[in-house]
């Protein structure tokens, strides 16, 4: 179904800040076709050689009352039956009411047609249309939303309404249904819905609140005289001993007079979220056992990482060394990612967080002077679950250490090596190309074949756990000129490029 902006943008010739009003009208206005008990409908004026025609640029439906369309209007031009209505009130600039006619029913159908009115202009209209024998028989609580419906309605046709500025979030916003209490000018309540009697209840008030202040009651005051004073919505939050939670929205209803706006009223919808924020605190003190389970298992695995170069030191044989060596920097590796993940939010990481110091972990540890290699990284692989980060950071710094022990050998020139990390987003996967400046490798080379125990381990990890893809190869010359490396014709270079399906991670 097309959108507002998409259907003024083909058929209208409907300014920016003219649909940014009308898009605005529209996130406001279910509360108002609940205030209704009817189908509200907008319409916006397609000019053409031959007049004035108009178009259903959005609908919405009431909750609080019956239907009269079963499908949607929208892309839809007004029948002869309603654009009489609709062009007068756009004409005048003032609110018309009329009967009007549909083809499967066999009573009128009232409506109300209201100019949208901006700086003066009607943009739109907005209609309200409901059957004139299926309706809900008014009682006081009917009544009193019907009166409310046209104190906004009046603010929609005299350009008070919507209000400027930042809409609220229509997911947690109260609903009409939520509980209503109205207020007249002096913010003293008027009428207070069932619902909205039952939520000050819950919340200890008890007393009749028809006659009294919202100061007297204890309840959302600030909220009611701030948007009284600034002449638009609050919205506040109520925690009663986190026992009780109330959403708060208290919106004036505005008049404009000979000389200024003034405050005729208000309304005050409430929500209980009581539910909402009890699972909001659950899932902040499970996020914050989280982290600190990271933390220990980081600070575990650092002690680890101490006793085992303790041992190292102990040991009489290279190899030996050697192999505790390679223990360790697979450990703080895996330390790494923890210590990530306890800064961060949920339980996926930003994986660049994890690869600088990676970079660095490895040309601190593995460099040496007499062969002098840089290490950098470029791109971006964004949020990985650390089912994902953990073993790919172990392969990846398996395939550095691969090339500090056999890319440059004895050929004494300062090598690179650097890591491009790219997501795709079509094929929903990550690469990775490690590609170094140094001797190279055969062309009958093939992974799958290494017996050497960092390949082996960055084959296991790549194709079992991480379900990718894997290939080694020598560097052509376009690739180690794309990758800037531009140090002669006598660099042969390898690469290696890695493919990481990420199902959809973040």
């Amino acid at each position: 179904m097309p959108t507002l902006v998409e259907l003024a943008a083909e058929h209208t010739s409907l300014s920016e800040d003219d649909v940014a009003h009308l898009s605005a009208l529209i996130s406001e206005w279910g509360m108002l076709a609940d205030f209704s008990f009817a189908d509200l409908l907008l319409y916006v004026p397609v000019v053409s050689p031959s007049g004035t025609n108009w178009l259903t640029a959005s609908q919405v439906r009431a909750a609080t009352g019956q239907t009269l369309y079963q499908s949607d209007l929208v892309g839809e031009y007004a029948d002869d039956t309603d654009r009489p209505f609709i062009a007068a009130a756009a004409q005048s600039g003032q609110i018309q009411k009329g009967e009007i006619t549909l083809p499967y029913l066999s009573d009128p159908v009232n409506m109300t047609a209201i100019p949208v009115m901006r700086e003066g202009k009607a943009v739109a209209v907005l209609t309200r249309e409901v059957s004139t024998v299926s309706g809900r028989r008014p009682g006081q609580l009917e009544r009193t939303y019907l009166s409310i419906f046209d104190d906004f309605a009046t603010m929609v046709a005299t350009g008070l309404f919507p209000f400027t500025g930042r809409v609220a979030d229509a997911s947690v916003a109260p609903r009409v249904g939520d509980g209503v209490i109205v207020l007249d000018g002096s913010a003293r309540v008027r009428y207070a819905s069932p619902n909205a009697v039952s939520a000050l209840h819950r919340i200890g008030i008890r007393a009749n609140a028809v006659g009294q202040s919202l100061a007297e009651l204890g309840f959302a005051h600030d909220a009611a005289r701030a948007s009284f004073e600034r002449r638009e919505p609050v919205v506040e939050e109520l925690d009663q001993e986190h026992v009780v939670t109330l959403l708060v929205r208290s919106i004036p209803i505005l008049k404009r007079g000979a000389r200024a706006v003034n405050v005729i009223g208000g309304v005050v919808l409430m929500r209980d979220v009581s539910e909402l924020r009890r699972r909001d605190r659950l899932i902040l003190t499970k996020d914050a056992t989280i982290k600190e389970i990271h933390h220990r298992v980081k600070n575990n695995l650092q002690t680890i990482s101490s006793l085992l170069r303790l041992q190292g030191r102990r040991l009489a044989s290279d190899e030996a060394k050697a192999a505790v060596a390679d223990s360790v920097r697979r450990i703080r590796t895996i330390a790494l990612v923890h210590e990530t993940l306890s800064r961060e939010p949920g339980e996926d990481v930003a994986f660049i967080e994890i690869v600088r110091p990676l970079i660095q972990l490895t040309q601190e540890s593995l460099q040496s002077s007499d062969r002098p290699i840089r290490f950098e990284v470029r791109g971006d692989a964004g949020r990985l679950p650390a089912t994902i980060a953990t073993p790919l950071s172990v392969v990846i710094l398996e395939l550095l250490q691969n090339v500090v022990d056999h890319a440059f050998g004895d050929v004494r020139r300062d090598g690179v090596v650097r890591v491009f990390l790219q997501r795709d987003k079509q094929d929903d996967a990550l690469h990775i190309r490690v590609i170094d400046n140094g001797v190279g490798v055969d062309d009958q080379f093939n992974i799958a074949q290494a017996t050497g125990l960092g390949l082996s381990i960055v084959r296991t990890l790549v194709t079992t756990e991480l379900g990718g893809t894997i290939a080694m190869r020598p560097a052509t010359q376009q690739e180690l000129d794309d990758a800037a490396f531009n140090e002669g014709d006598e660099q042969i270079g390898t690469v290696v490029d890695l493919r990481i399906p990420t199902e959809s991670a973040h």
